[in-house]
């Protein structure tokens, strides 16, 4: 991993954790997989720090454009999955 994840000044350090484990999650999603019931759990918590559609679509944005991994089709994914699952991505 070359590059830093995006963050906002204004997030406590908790928050700041929490949205570098989420975007950990999608990292994991796409190199190895990762449990769809943890991926899911940490975008909740990823959405409760970031409620904003447009601010979400900004900082996953800011993210694909450092790393290559889509968060927006990683998390479409763990969605159209029901069941508990490995949800594995392709670049």
């Amino acid at each position: 991993m070359d590059y830093q994840y995006p963050i906002s000044l204004d997030w406590s350090t908790d928050e700041t954790v929490d949205v570098i484990k989420f975007f950990e999650c999608i990292e994991k999603a796409y190199e190895k997989g990762i449990d769809r019931d943890l991926l899911m759990s940490s975008y909740r918590r990823f959405k409760e720090i970031v409620p904003s559609k447009a601010e979400e679509k900004t900082i996953c944005n800011e993210f694909e454009d450092v790393s290559g991994y889509s968060s927006y089709k990683a998390m479409q994914k763990a969605k159209q999955e029901e069941e508990a699952s490995l949800i594995r991505m392709k670049l």
